[in-house]
């Protein structure tokens, strides 16, 4: 065979094994096969190139070790050994030929199906005969297919071409056509064994979680605040919260919301008549009430109790009636601005218990003439 013509064979060959290769990766992103080591007796024939000088049909027998690296690609160490006979026009005789190689394998289709394959090696070949021995490279090219037989054999059949750059077994002294080398075809029969365990089979992939609910539109708690923003889940029903879900204590403060001495008078109980009971100014005190039904309007689940005092002047019984009268004009200003009564506790009078400052001083007394909102938490 011409040599150049050889040469562009195998880089075409080769090119095309790794397109093919690659593509076939391409279309497995999660592949699964059976790494184990395997060994493969081989057994085959050459038809042996004409220029040889050598019988045409010559018997090899081979040995090689390898594995699968990819779901579709083997890599083999082998060792294979012949003997050819001269013919007599060349003086007869035999000589022997061992290969020594590496050879990848490339396969195509499912792995337990019928797989052709192509494959490609490299080795070196030692001949050795009565007047010469030596080393040469050689390489070869082929297809093949291959079968599983069980879970841990297969069977090969391969046939291809070797070429061998050997200028020493055909010399000038036994032959007039001496060459500088020679290409033989082959064709070989491989019983595959791996050894060892099979691996275990792949578990089953686990089913995707589910798609986690929107939070913005979930309020486990039940405490007003959607669960993406509360930062305190699991607060208590009832328990008042801020704009985070987290404990807030309310407080409305009426400091400042001060009544006459002996004010409201009986009768003067009505919303609209709080102004002739309130100290001066006046409009200071209707501010602050405002306010106050302003945080209860933000606050829906706010509820408080409505309580009034007296300062310490006066009989025990009167004061009664008198706190009793200032909690009630005041209950009465908060459900006339729209809060519901069901938040309201009382009206309920404490007369001159609790003062928050001194009876001995007209400022003491004036601060604790008044009436609270107590947050019930």
């Amino acid at each position: 065979m011409n040599r150049k013509g050889l040469y562009f064979l195998i880089a075409l060959a080769l090119g095309g094994v790794g397109a093919a290769h690659a593509q076939d990766q391409a279309a497995s992103s999660t592949p699964s096969y059976d790494g184990r080591w395997y060994i493969a007796p081989t057994v085959g024939g050459y038809y042996n190139d004409t220029d040889r000088n050598t019988n045409s049909r010559q018997v090899y027998y081979g040995l090689g070790v390898g594995r699968f690296i990819s779901p579709n690609a083997s890599i083999d160490l082998f060792i294979d050994r012949t003997k050819r006979d001269r013919d007599g026009a060349v003086g007869g005789g035999n000589w022997s030929n061992n290969n020594y190689g590496v050879t990848g394998r490339w396969y195509f289709g499912d792995w337990n199906s019928f797989r052709p394959y192509i494959l490609g090696g490299i080795m070196g070949s030692y001949h050795h005969d009565r007047g010469d021995k030596g080393w040469s490279p050689a390489a070869e090219l082929g297809v093949g297919v291959s079968k599983t037989i069980t879970d841990s054999s297969d069977i090969r059949v391969e046939a291809g071409y070797r070429y061998d750059w050997d200028d020493k077994s055909q010399t000038e002294t036994n032959s007039a056509r001496a060459q500088d080398g020679y290409g033989d075809w082959f064709l070989g029969l491989s019983i595959v064994s791996r050894f060892g365990e099979p691996a275990a089979a792949p578990a089953p992939a686990a089913a995707p979680p589910p798609a986690a609910p929107d939070c913005s539109k979930l309020d486990s708690d039940g405490d007003g605040v959607n669960d993406c923003d509360d930062k305190c889940p699991n607060t208590p029903a009832g328990t008042i919260v801020g704009p985070d879900g987290c404990p807030q204590k309310v407080v409305i403060d009426l400091r400042g919301v001060n009544f006459k001495f002996d004010y409201p008078k009986i009768g003067h109980v009505k919303a609209a008549e709080i102004g002739k009971a309130l100290a001066e100014p006046t409009a200071d005190s209707i501010a602050i009430l405002d306010q106050a039904v302003d945080t209860l309007q933000r606050y829906p689940q706010v509820h408080v109790t409505v309580a009034g005092y007296t300062d310490g002047v006066g009989k025990d019984a009167y004061n009664q009636k008198l706190s009793e009268r200032r909690a009630q004009i005041v209950y009465d200003y908060l459900t006339s601005h729209g809060i519901d009564a069901s938040r309201l506790e009382g009206p309920i009078g404490h007369g001159k218990n609790d003062p928050i400052d001194t009876n001995a001083t007209d400022a003491g007394r004036a601060r604790n003439r008044r009436t609270e909102l107590q947050v019930q938490q």
